[in-house]
């Protein structure tokens, strides 16, 4: 196990002390030319990287040798320790240092979800609030459905209890079309949460007085609220944010795809440490951690040296290298680490 002597960045130190406001990628990039190799050095099968080893600030990680290849070890296995008297009692310093910027891919482990097109236009929105306003805050009462229609046009599902309990929604907005930049087909849609709420009552049909069929839609408490929330956002069952170790790998079999949506405001192209959505997910093998080279489009160019201008291809030369944090069905999200240029829609990528 471990990497080639020669795989080692020039300047590698022999010992490195894990500091506060370390990342995994960061502290990989002072021992390779490239940090996504971070597994071999550390000496990592399959399975530890799935489930691996933390590492902690106060922490000394050791280079040692072993023939032509070189592998990291850490100088004790426990994580630092303080010890507090007069009871005898011991505890880590720190958390775990993160593998990526937590401050940059937090937003999307939390607020930010892709649903397929049914789905999306199944869920159910909210439709009236209190005193006829369009809208509401954190502790008003709302109402909202799930079907459309009424009477023998009613269609969809109600929006109703689960098992009995008050359920606890995401409150969605803003639902983006994410389409393959080839192919134009639609790969989902990607939803930014605004807000929760708390259903109270489920929707129900009722009969009046009359016989004549009622609609009563569901009642539900906004509970949270990021901004104002709008009649028309849509609810999603409420999710827990993700919270696992990234541990930057190669993926196993060899995957090719398009950067689809570069993430940032009136962002045209994605610099280091920028977001960029993919037109591969689950269903094409990616997984957290897996780390893809980017590649430059391929552009066309007149030969200006040929009296004929013939028309030249140039080929997609590498601009960098991002990591995945984050997979759906059809779609990934993932963090640039290293770029020459920038990053665009269109833009290829494939293994490191």
């Amino acid at each position: 196990m471990g990497v080639p002597w020669g795989e080692l960045a020039a300047d590698a130190p022999a010992r490195y002390t894990v500091q506060r406001g370390d990342t995994l990628w960061g502290i990989a990039a002072r021992f390779l030319q490239q940090p996504w190799r971070w597994p071999e050095l550390w000496g990592m099968n399959l399975e530890q990287i799935r489930n691996p080893h933390l590492i902690y600030p106060g922490q000394v990680l050791v280079l040692t040798r072993a023939g032509d290849r070189a592998r990291l070890e850490l100088a004790g296995d426990e994580p630092p320790l303080v010890k507090l008297s007069p009871r005898v009692r011991a505890e880590a310093l720190d958390e775990a240092i993160p593998a990526l910027p937590p401050q940059v891919i937090e937003p999307f482990l939390a607020d930010v979800a892709v649903v397929d097109p049914q789905a999306h236009a199944q869920a159910p929105r909210l439709v009236a609030g209190p005193e006829q306003r369009v809208l509401l805050a954190r502790g008003d009462r709302a109402y909202a459905r799930g079907q459309t229609g009424q009477g023998a046009t009613l269609a969809g599902e109600p929006l109703e209890a689960d098992r009995g309990e008050r359920r606890l929604l995401d409150i969605y907005r803003q639902a983006q079309p994410l389409r393959d930049p080839q192919t134009g087909e639609l790969l989902g849609y990607e939803a930014q949460r605004v807000g929760q709420a708390r259903l109270v009552r489920p929707e129900r049909q009722e009969l009046d007085a009359q016989g004549r069929p009622t609609l009563e839609p569901a009642t539900v408490d906004i509970v949270q609220a990021r901004e104002e929330i709008r009649l028309g956002d849509r609810l999603l069952p409420a999710r827990m944010r993700e919270r696992q170790p990234y541990i930057p790998h190669a993926p196993a079999d060899e995957v090719e795809g398009q950067v689809v949506k570069v993430h940032g405001n009136a962002m045209q192209m994605a610099g280091q440490f920028q977001v960029v959505a993919l037109n591969r997910g689950r269903e094409h093998g990616l997984e957290n951690g897996h780390v893809l080279a980017l590649l430059k489009n391929r552009a066309r160019v007149a030969d200006r040296t040929d009296e004929t201008r013939a028309e030249l291809l140039l080929p997609g030369e590498r601009n960098g290298v991002m990591m995945v944090f984050r997979t759906f069905e059809r779609v990934a999200y993932a963090l640039v680490l290293q770029v020459t240029d920038g990053v665009k829609v269109g833009d290829r990528f494939t293994n490191p």
